[in-house]
């Protein structure tokens, strides 16, 4: 007979391991962040070990936890395999995507029509959300998820990003590539990530590597949120420093410009799948196409940055 801590208690820990956070654990499991402490107390209480240094807000696994959480990680991706490839979905037909709002709307959106044109049979569901879901969890088969990438040359990815200056048209003189000293009367506009792990390229890195006049100074109107400051810059209400991906369709259409100055180097969007997920020919022929239509925008005329920094 197996002796077992409380099922309750593992899935716990294991959330909070994997999300490194109590709240998003707490979030994808549906209880409160003192359900999710209290269960992990308890099977450290069994245990006879810390499993995270606690300090405020902040979790850290301990040398314990750190061994632990790979073997419950893999346990569980095990068992989701294994209902996976004897319960099918009910909706074997629909796909659900995970992703951040401003990534389905200004990327994926635009070429959804072309998936829905190949495969007019299958429905793809977009859950836009900056919470971090696990695939498999909420009913979420794939998520394309954004930062860095340890490992160069790491399979998952789909592509990396630059980072750029850019500008409504209608606020840029005609011509040539406009400058920064072209719109001299805007604020730059910037917005706060919700991901504080991410040092999000500044506008001060940018024009250290623009030419501008030295004697400017510039004032920074600030966002609360990406899709606001994208919507701000589309509006002419001064030049934003954003991720290339997020505005390809609009400097490709001619509303957006880009100004003159260097390519910041960005993260990663790369693709995570439920466990089992790749058994359903609806989830690989979606991934075969994503995959296709990100090689296709990292090799379109204009895609190449100069000047990166």
């Amino acid at each position: 007979m197996r002796k077992l801590p409380p099922l309750n208690a593992v899935r716990a820990f294991e959330a909070a391991a994997r999300h490194e956070s109590f709240t998003a654990a707490a979030n994808e499991l549906c209880v409160t962040v003192t359900a999710i402490s209290h269960q992990v107390r308890q099977l450290e209480a069994i245990l006879g070990h810390k499993l995270f240094e606690r300090s405020g807000r902040a979790v850290v696994l301990t040398a314990e936890g750190h061994a632990l959480f790979p073997m419950l990680r893999d346990g569980f991706d095990r068992m989701a395999s294994a209902f996976a490839a004897i319960r099918p979905p009910a909706d074997g037909d629909a796909i659900t995507v995970s992703t951040t709002r401003a990534f389905a709307e200004r990327w994926l959106m635009p070429r959804l029509a072309r998936f829905n044109a190949a495969f007019p049979h299958l429905v793809v569901h977009i859950d836009a959300t900056e919470e971090v879901w696990a695939p498999g969890t909420e009913g979420v088969d794939l998520a394309i998820r954004y930062g860095r990438v340890d490992r160069a040359g790491e399979p998952s990815v789909l592509f990396s990003d630059r980072y750029i200056a850019v500008a409504a048209s209608a606020i840029c003189p005609p011509g040539a590539r406009p400058a920064i000293d072209d719109i001299r009367s805007r604020s730059l506009l910037a917005f706060r990530w919700k991901n504080a792990a991410l040092d999000s390229p500044a506008w001060s890195a940018w024009l250290a590597g623009a030419d501008h006049d030295p004697g400017r100074d510039f004032r920074i109107s600030w966002y609360s949120e990406e899709p606001l400051a994208l919507h701000a810059a589309e509006r002419g209400l001064g030049p934003l420093l954003c991720s290339d991906a997020l505005v390809d369709e609009q400097l490709r259409e001619g509303t957006l410009r880009r100004l003159d100055g260097p390519a910041l180097a960005g993260f990663a969007y790369r693709l995570v799948d439920a466990p089992g997920a790749r058994r359903r020919k609806s989830v690989t022929a979606f991934i075969d196409w994503l995959r296709g239509e990100a090689a296709a925008f990292r090799a379109a005329p204009g895609q190449v940055m100069t000047r990166a920094a």
